[in-house]
């Protein structure tokens, strides 16, 4: 027969198979409290994060911003690799102009039927960017900018940069060109917290 106790004969902590008194599980949680601190005080720095974006539309846009910016206010050290179209993010002329699809977003005000309609992604688009704008959110120039001076690292996929034909100046001051995979992996591999977007 199964119980939540031990049986008598069983060895529990304490004396004589008592349970252990207050003071001795104080002690225990004292003592592990004390290692926990030594070893984040052996830590070679804070938290990281790192943040794969792979979208490039308006929606997707923010995610990546609003969560580095987040962390990095919280102290965590943040690299954002950006990949194919995540990459729209991070170009200054390209970034201005995103879009909003409104095809195969079931959370769109539109079915899927009439958002298919030509022109539907640009009235989709307008909404969001007057809704960003009723309510006063950060531009997508916004937050790359306030990420920056935070100390976030931007990434800008190198094998995207030759495939889209663009060129490394395209890009906002400070981002990071020439970065490949193998980097990534390496940010991932070090980070507290891995992300793909």
């Amino acid at each position: 027969m199964s119980t939540d106790t031990p049986d008598a004969g069983e060895n529990a902590p304490g004396d004589a198979g008592e349970p252990p008194a207050r003071a001795e599980l104080a002690a225990r949680v004292d003592e592990l409290e004390a290692r926990l601190a030594e070893g984040d005080d052996a830590d070679d720095g804070g938290k990281k994060m790192s943040i794969i974006a792979t979208k490039g539309t308006l929606d997707m846009a923010y995610p990546p911003l609003i969560l580095a910016s987040t962390a990095a206010a919280f102290g965590y050290e943040v690299t954002v690799f950006h990949t194919f179209w995540g990459l729209d993010i991070l170009h200054e002329e390209r970034s201005t102009d995103l879009k909003l699809s409104s095809v195969g977003n079931p959370n769109m005000p539109v079915p899927n039927v009439v958002g298919a309609l030509p022109g539907m992604d640009r009235v989709t688009t307008s909404m969001m960017e007057r809704r960003i704008e009723d309510n006063d959110t950060a531009t997508i120039e916004e937050l790359i900018e306030t990420s920056l001076e935070m100390g976030v690292e931007f990434q800008a996929c190198q094998m995207t940069i030759d495939l889209m034909g663009y060129d490394e100046d395209d890009f906002y001051d400070g981002v990071r060109t020439g970065v490949g995979a193998a980097t990534a992996i390496q940010d991932m591999a070090e980070a507290d917290i891995q992300l793909l977007i």
